[in-house]
């Protein structure tokens, strides 16, 4: 997997290797800047491409390849 970095996640696509609520195509919505600037970005908001519900992960749990695969598949 190509090496990810969170200001570069925005718009980028997703697929839940097992579908959340029937859901398993999922964009990057937005991602949550800390409150503090000197701190790291932690979190994503996932909006699913078809009910359009919203999900908030940590940015890193993309990262593992048990749980999200990159692009829509």
């Amino acid at each position: 997997m190509n090496p990810l970095h969170p200001k570069k996640l925005l718009l980028t696509k997703w697929t839940a290797v097992r579908p959340i609520s029937k859901d398993k195509h999922f964009l990057v919505a937005k991602v949550i800047q800390p409150e503090l600037p000197e701190s790291a970005v932690q979190w994503i908001d996932l909006e699913a491409v078809f009910s359009r519900k919203q999900i908030r992960i940590q940015w890193r749990d993309l990262r593992d390849a048990s749980l999200w695969k990159q692009g829509w598949v």
